[in-house]
């Protein structure tokens, strides 16, 4: 049981689109379903409930992640400040379910619910089953996804044609601050040192620098993208 709490990766490799990763995913849409259609059906106490476990579920993952990393003497600010997106993700969905604010859903939903489903299918993951880092990141991005999807469906927040350049301008100020720390530190938050070493999407969009430009570009691409059937919908409605 000790073993499944080391940092010895070799010991357990993961490996992209195997079983349980692919379980992993199913289990997250699974929810993301059973979400959906009970939207309309929840009582006040229920709303509350999700929100409490969607908070808790997100506090306990990164508190988790902070104390793994420290128990095998390996904390380091060049790894373990809350900068990489799904990292910063996970407090702007804390900050978002406890005060329902508005703009932070709006960075939110696009930064973050972009981030978390590319991190879920092409993950940047270096321990597979059984090991808790395995379990840790997996259910902490499903929850960032639920989050989102919580606000926009069971809150019923809206989002309007300039929500896409919200989030792009306030990914752009934590992509400003990451670089900071980046240089200050060594680290590579954001991705804005070199690529991930994992597989991913960014394999195909050029060498370093060229491909954060890259990334600029298809993220706000990608934002319209989402905001396309949402504005769509609203239209139809009329």
């Amino acid at each position: 049981m000790k073993d499944l709490f080391n940092f010895r990766y070799k010991e357990f490799p993961f490996q992209i689109y195997s079983a349980s990763h692919i379980i992993a995913v199913l289990l997250m849409i699974i929810f993301i379903v059973l979400l959906y259609k009970y939207r309309n059906n929840l009582s006040m106490n229920g709303k509350k409930a999700i929100r409490l476990i969607l908070i808790a579920t997100l506090a306990a993952g990164e508190l988790f992640f902070q104390f793994w990393y420290a128990l095998n003497g390996l904390w380091s600010p060049a790894v373990n400040l809350p900068f990489q997106l799904c990292s910063l993700s996970i407090y702007l969905c804390i900050i978002m379910l406890i005060t329902r604010n508005k703009l932070i859903f709006e960075v939110a939903f696009f930064a973050s619910l972009t981030g978390a489903f590319i991190a879920m299918i092409t993950p940047e993951l270096f321990f597979g089953y059984p090991h808790i880092r395995f379990f840790q990141f997996f259910i902490v991005h499903a929850a960032i996804i639920l989050s989102c999807f919580y606000m926009r469906w069971v809150e019923g927040f809206s989002l309007t044609v300039l929500s896409p350049i919200k989030s792009f301008l306030g990914l752009n100020l934590f992509a400003a601050a990451a670089y900071v720390l980046n240089m200050a530190f060594g680290g590579n938050y954001m991705f804005l040192a070199h690529k991930p070493y994992n597989p991913s999407p960014i394999d195909y969009l050029g060498d370093y620098p060229w491909y954060l430009l890259s990334l600029e570009a298809i993220s706000l691409i990608l934002f319209y993208l989402m905001y396309l059937p949402i504005h769509l919908n609203k239209n139809v409605k009329k």
